[in-house]
């Protein structure tokens, strides 16, 4: 039985995953973003860096910057990221649009110096890497937001696989958030109007 909390009814009369709550822009994103298929070694470096800044905070925190962080961290483009240095830290970390926190601003860099010439050598290797870590049979849809797992083995095997190519910030838990988002994973719930789609 789903429970009133892990459902929300929105004002358009669809009911979404509980974790929605009463934002538009967390509607928007529930709808047409979380849980599509993303391909592209941009866009995914772009995911797996907002997944990680999102580490210890709201998914929401995160969306709302998210336009903040495109433009601060130049579209998320691999070599230009790679390619940011000290004065840039230094300018990131005074940048108001985005979450200002050194180690994450430091991994994303790094992380883009680590894909930059990985990419170089193999283009497409980072879609390619990720995608091969879903899941091969697409697991019985969940009834409540409580069953919904913060990493599974596909999402440990997952980070180790990133860890391994020097990337960091890439935990389990922050790997499988990527899977959700990316739509790796379709964790939709039971009643949620996307859940059937």
């Amino acid at each position: 039985m789903v429970a009133a909390n892990d459902l929300r009814v929105g004002p358009d009369g669809r009911a979404r995953c509980g974790w929605v709550g009463d934002d538009d822009a967390y509607r928007r994103y529930h709808d047409e973003e979380w849980a599509h298929p993303l391909r592209g070694d941009r866009a995914l470096f772009e995911k797996l860096s907002l997944e990680a800044f999102q580490s210890g905070l709201s998914w929401i925190t995160i969306l709302k910057r998210r336009e903040g962080f495109r433009a601060a961290f130049s579209g998320f483009e691999v070599d230009a990221v790679a390619r940011f240095d000290d004065a840039d830290v230094e300018r990131l970390l005074a940048d108001t649009r985005i979450i200002r926190n050194r180690a994450k601003i430091s991994a994303t860099i790094a992380n883009a110096r680590v894909l930059s010439a990985w990419l170089a050598a193999e283009p497409g290797a980072l879609d390619a890497l990720i995608w091969s870590h879903a899941p091969s049979a697409r697991p019985a849809r969940l009834t409540t937001m409580t069953e919904l797992p913060a990493a599974t083995p596909e999402s440990v095997a997952l980070a180790r696989a990133l860890k391994a190519r020097g990337m960091r910030f890439v935990g389990p838990t922050t790997a499988y958030a990527l899977m959700q988002s990316a739509g790796l994973v379709d964790d939709h719930l039971t009643g949620c109007w996307r859940a059937d789609d």
